[in-house]
């Protein structure tokens, strides 16, 4: 690469030798061929040399990175890198690049023609654009191609208008010019082009192209056409079936509103029941591509006309049929997804008062839609007969089979809502019973005949649970037995497990089925299946949550099995069932929960220390880190009440322990999870036990701040936070002195942070800084009297700004959202917890613009370089919002602080018209309240930033794929 002055220059071979390394050099070459190319595509120089390689017989990746280089040049840089008057030759240049092309490689030829669609959108004088191109690419070999995919791309290009840097009317004028004034041409186009040979009428481009205008043309002159006969034909033509399939569902998707549609449906209804005959033959030749083009058909028709389907139920009823039979015969589970959403939308009106009669109407269509769905639930049969790996070690296959049982199991619901739940449960029932007669005497240990069959029922009695109200008396009487005698084989013991933990509110409203429930789940424990002690721990938590006070008198045994079983389990399994005889604990009697406590959790404070002696690796130290969870789920769910005054057991117990955890904190202050798991605990403490905690305080805050001090970890700050919501100057239990001594200690930690931030960079710290921020959100919303007037309240300020160099998405989002609440106290309505007396309310308005008029124009450079180049896209809204409170505040000073900003943006990146035309339209707004006032210009800046950042920082199209894989080319 060449300078020439400010503007590098790019020579063909080094691009070529570029792309070259993209697709096969080693890491360190291609990141800096990734760079070069980067710039490439951006200069103002690249447009003679992406020209010239189009032009060249270069090697066709190459070239079809050049053609989408050439794509994104027109798409972003046209406006300030071609001359008005230079437009003209670039379109006539493309045109003939695309007669070069019109025969192939498709890629290349494809690109070329979203290039002239996005020119066309620009040259706003350019109004005979379809017969213009037509006419230059008409007569050549290959021109039907060329024609055909600039006719698909142009509406699809249009659609996504507002990638280019066009006004809303511009936009709109354009839109008009280029499809709505050109829609009849096109269906005459398509018609002559469908009836100029067998050959074009099974054309897919045709079909596609077809697609693509559906959006413009109205529904009703397609049908109307000899272009229905093209689309119906093509379904069942080999070069086209799925285009034409995906041309008709979008034919379909127009008949949305089925009051207006009424003569397009009549139109269409009896071909697509003719399409029925079909299924069969697809199924028999298990052509799985066609059926599901079939399936999408018949599902897509059903979901457009499912308020006709409500309506007329016997009318439209086989048209459900054939949404139903392609369910039913899918063998490979490939395409019964297609028709989930039938199912949901026809439920929600069948459901309603109003269509009682269609809903009774559609009663045996929803039975059988449950018998399709028990069969679809089951697991597949292994090839081999080894049933350890049902899917042949795909565990892509096996993962993505699990997660579609869940979204049949969410479709059984829906047919239980038409049917009613004791229907359904019947169904289930008699499956299961079913098998229980024919296989359960043939079962033997772990070897269960056909035992598919009967985990299909028990998955889809677990799907419904939800659905099943507490009271519900006919089927689960005779269920529950049943579930506690299914045969030990891994899944059937692993479904059962999980239909247990999913009905214990049920349980809990029918004490006599608990015991021999939960003798089986505390079995289960005793089992050599990793799944099945995870399903049983997680049953235990759920049992011991609904049913915590039916366990009550047997918390002591609890205990005993609890700690037996504790240290055998997976981490996530020791926290739910933690969680679960937790609930047990906290139901108890206020008088026994302090005994209670040191019988469950003196054994975990012993293993705490047993873990801590030993943490002298990663490996120890992160299980040291996860045992301390445990101590925090008794504190979140043992929260017993007391009275003003009186002594909490809870505190009483943990402040006993609480040297054994500031021990474990010293000894680990450089390990962050450890002091992340110590603050979570402390944190719970404070939200648990509230104004309780009072003595613990003192104590408490040395810590922290100890801790922060020594690790500059973001944990102690939550405490702190915590702290200051619990202990705020609006709790009346609270003495002023120890609100008092609480905002002096959270001043400490802010200058202690500040400290740290004045020492380092801002990505040195990025986690502190989120949970600082987030301090600060809660300080102002507790203490505003206190803290805006703070000596602190300008270095925070500044230390906000400085913050926002930042480009990760969680500290960056607290500052902002910092920022808006700190910008809200400027106004009438600020972000405060309690009301704020009118001579406070002004003193605080004044100190905020004070901050403004010494920073503002910091932070709205900041924030319009963040939301221009650096800022992650989950922070430009509040980005945005900081704008918008600035404008509302100081909109003249704003004003100018954003006219600044954009002037040292580099030359080049935004034209001076376009800079000149934001800031008119600004002052615009801002003068006139009618046509968006301040929400105006925060649209305008968004549109602004969102287009520079397009422009010249996200990365263009090409590289990725050049470097991930070589192209592959066809027609």
């Amino acid at each position: 690469m060449a300078t020439n002055g400010s503007e590098p220059t790019f020579a063909a071979a080094d691009v070529l030798a570029a792309v070259a390394t993209m697709r096969g050099g080693q890491q360190e070459h291609k990141k800096k061929a990734h760079e070069y190319l980067e710039k490439f595509q951006k200069s103002k120089g690249s447009w003679a040399t992406v020209v010239g390689l189009l032009q060249e017989q270069a090697d066709p990746e190459a070239v079809l990175f050049a053609a989408i280089t050439l794509r994104g040049k027109i798409t972003y840089d046209l406006q300030t890198q071609v001359p008005a008057g230079e437009l003209a030759a670039l379109r006539n240049q493309i045109l003939l690049l695309l007669q070069r092309y019109a025969n192939g490689p498709k890629p290349i030829r494809v690109q070329l023609c979203v290039c002239l669609a996005i020119l066309a959108i620009q040259m706003k004088g350019w109004n005979d654009v379809l017969s213009s191109v037509v006419e230059a690419l008409s007569g050549g070999e290959g021109s039907h191609a060329a024609i055909l995919d600039f006719l698909r791309v142009l509406p699809e290009e249009v659609t996504e208008g507002r990638k280019i840097t066009l006004s809303e009317d511009d936009l709109a004028a354009r839109t008009q010019s280029l499809l709505a004034d050109n829609a009849e041409q096109v269906v005459s186009l398509l018609i002559n082009y469908s009836q100029s040979s067998p050959a074009a009428a099974q054309n897919p481009q045709l079909m596609e192209c077809l697609t693509s205008w559906l959006r413009e043309v109205p529904v009703a002159n397609i049908v109307n056409s000899p272009l229905l006969d093209v689309i119906f034909n093509g379904l069942t033509s080999d070069s086209c079936a799925q285009e034409a399939a995906e041309c008709l569902t979008t034919v379909l998707r127009e008949t949305g509103d089925v009051d207006e549609s009424r003569d397009v449906i009549q139109v269409l209804f009896p071909r697509i029941i003719a399409l029925q005959s079909q299924i069969d033959k697809v199924v028999e030749e298990e052509d799985t591509e066609r059926l599901k083009s079939l399936t999408k058909v018949f599902a897509t028709a059903a979901e457009c006309w499912v308020v006709a389907i409500a309506r007329q139920p016997e009318q439209f009823k086989p048209l459900v049929g054939a949404v139903l039979e392609c369910a039913a015969k899918d063998k490979e589970k490939d395409v019964i997804e297609y028709t989930f959403n039938f199912w949901y939308d026809m439920k929600q009106y069948l459901v309603l008062e109003r269509y009682v009669e269609s809903r009774v109407a559609m009663v045996d269509v929803y039975s059988q839609l449950v018998d399709v769905l028990l069969s679809q639930l089951q697991y597949p049969e292994p090839e081999d007969g080894n049933e350890a790996d049902l899917f042949d070690g795909d565990r892509e296959q096996e993962e993505k089979f699990r997660e579609f049982r869940h979204h049949m199991g969410d479709t059984l619901k829906d047919a239980c809502e038409v049917l009613g739940v004791t229907e359904c449960l019947n169904k289930v029932l008699n499956s299961i019973q079913s098998w229980m007669g024919k296989y359960a005497s043939q079962a033997s240990g772990a070897s269960v005949p056909h035992w598919q069959e009967l985990e299909a029922p028990l998955f889809g009695v677990r799907a419904l649970g939800k659905m099943v109200d507490q009271e519900e008396n006919i089927v689960l009487p005779q269920l529950m037995p049943l579930l506690v005698q299914i045969p030990p084989h891994e899944k059937l013991r692993f479904a059962t497990i999980m239909v247990l933990g999913r009905y214990t509110e049920w349980t809990a409203a029918h004490p006599e089925f608990l015991e021999d429930q939960f003798k089986y789940i505390t079995s289960a424990f005793e089992s050599d299946s990793k799944e099945i002690t995870r399903a049983a721990a997680l049953s235990m938590k759920f049992f011991c949550q609904d049913c915590k006070h039916l366990l009550s008198g047997q918390v002591l045994q609890l205990q005993t099995f609890y700690d037996s079983v504790l240290d055998k389990l997976p981490d996530v399994s020791k926290e739910e069932i933690t969680d679960g005889v937790a609930s047990v604990v906290a139901v108890q009697a206020s008088g026994d929960i302090y005994s209670l406590l040191k019988t469950y959790c003196d054994p975990l404070m012993q293993r705490l220390m047993n873990k801590a002696n030993i943490a002298t690796d990663e490996e120890n130290k992160l299980a040291l880190a996860d045992h301390l969870q445990l101590l925090t789920l008794f504190i979140q769910n043992v929260v017993p009440s007391t009275n003003p005054g009186e002594e909490n057991p809870a505190v009483k117990y943990w402040a006993e322990n609480f040297n054994v955890l500031a021990t474990v904190l010293e000894n680990f202050i450089h390990f962050s999870p450890i002091c992340e798991r110590i603050c979570r605990c402390w944190r719970n403490m404070v939200i648990s036990y509230r104004t309780s905690m009072a003595s613990l305080l003192p104590s408490m805050a040395n810590k922290l701040a100890q801790g922060f001090s020594a690790s500059r970890e973001g944990c102690f700050l939550w405490v702190t936070s915590a702290i200051l919501r619990e202990f705020s100057e609006d709790r009346e239990q609270v003495e002023p002195s120890t609100t008092n001594d609480i905002y002096r200690f959270f001043e400490a930690q802010t200058t202690v942070f500040l400290e740290a931030l004045s020492a380092l960079q801002p990505r040195e710290l990025p986690d502190v800084i989120d949970d600082f921020f987030r301090l600060m959100i809660d300080a102002l919303l507790y203490y505003p009297q206190r803290l805006v007037p703070s000596p602190l309240m300008g270095p925070v300020f500044e230390a906000a700004i400085y913050a926002l160099t930042l480009e990760q998405r969680d500290p960056l989002s607290s500052t902002l959202h910092f920022l808006r609440d700190l910008l809200s106290y400027g106004g009438d309505n600020p972000a405060s917890s309690h009301r704020i007396p009118e001579p406070d309310r002004l003193q605080l308005q004044q100190l905020v613009k004070q901050l403004l008029a010494q920073n503002g124009y910091g932070l709205v450079k900041q924030i319009m370089a963040g939301m221009m180049i650096t800022f992650p896209e989950d922070c430009f809204a509040d980005g945005s919002g900081v704008l918008l409170a600035l404008f509302e505040l100081l909109p003249q000073q704003t004003t100018e602080w954003v006219s600044q900003t954009i002037h040292l943006l580099p030359e080049g990146t935004v034209s001076p018209a376009e800079a000149d035309r934001l800031l008119v339209k600004i002052k615009e707004k801002l003068q006139r309240p009618e046509e968006g006032g301040i929400r105006g210009v925060r649209v305008l800046l968004q549109d602004f930033t969102n287009t520079y950042r397009r422009r010249n920082v996200a990365p263009r199209d090409g590289l990725g794929q050049l470097e991930a894989s070589r192209f592959q080319f066809s027609g």
